[in-house]
């Protein structure tokens, strides 16, 4: 494997102190990061988490940024639980304030969004897949509350989706911005669909952007249904995880 060129500043591997720890869902923790790069990254980057135990052993997993670029001097990342991850099972158990993790970064050139790009923005996420969908609506909000933008999360329930209560403000408070909540286990239960598509793109126009995130099966369906609804391949752009 080629190792990156190491003088490109976001290969090089620093230390990040925890600044903040707080709960979003009951699997889901947010943790705000000291980096030099807070203000000057793209909604949608992520970043690289590298832990390294007494003998030596690695590992390092790539998590999305949620918060838009901003002059605090943090970024926030929300990290799920995950059966048996090495390195989601430190930050639920173990990470604390004051911690300092190695990270690289930001990476990330195609699956970003920033206010020069425009609009309609359409954004299809599913479970944590809506984290870096998170950025891009922060900082829509911050700096181009004029593009005209809708969200498809779909979730198991309620209680499980990330920044709910954020959403469900900007939806209720952010001209322009609509929420669609898809619960796959509650109440009757829906999935993605072509008619939760439609809905979107009644409401939202042609968009020019198109954005999905998720699990690898989630974000095929979703692309399939975006396709055939006669979006432009080129327009849509895929970020997917797991199996």
């Amino acid at each position: 494997m080629t190792e990156p060129d190491a003088s490109l500043p976001w290969t090089a591997w620093r230390e990040a102190p925890i600044t903040a720890v707080a709960p979003v869902t009951p699997r889901v923790k947010s943790f705000r990061l000291a980096v030099d790069f807070a203000d000057r990254f793209r909604a949608g980057q992520h970043v690289d988490l590298r832990l390294t135990a007494e003998d030596g052993y690695q590992a390092q997993r790539s998590y999305s940024i949620a918060s838009a670029p901003e002059a605090g001097g943090t970024i926030e990342l929300m990290i799920e639980a995950l059966p048996d991850g090495e390195v989601s099972g430190f930050f639920a158990e173990v990470a604390a304030v004051g911690d300092a993790i190695e990270l690289r970064g930001p990476i990330g050139g195609a699956f970003v969004w920033g206010p020069e790009d425009g609009g309609p923005l359409l954004l299809v996420g599913g479970g944590s897949g809506v984290v870096p969908l998170l950025a891009m609506l922060r900082l829509r909000a911050l700096a181009a509350p004029e593009v005209p933008c809708r969200l498809i999360y779909s979730v198991r329930g309620r209680a499980e989706a990330i920044a709910l209560a954020e959403l469900e403000t900007r939806a209720r408070d952010e001209r322009g911005f609509g929420l669609s909540l898809l619960t796959t286990r509650e109440g009757a239960g829906r999935r993605i669909d072509a008619e939760a598509v439609a809905e979107a793109l009644a409401d939202l126009g042609n968009p020019a952007h198109v954005f999905v995130c998720g699990s690898n099966p989630f974000v095929a369906a979703a692309a399939d249904l975006l396709l055939g609804a006669g979006i432009a391949p080129g327009r849509i752009r895929t970020e997917r995880f797991g199996g």
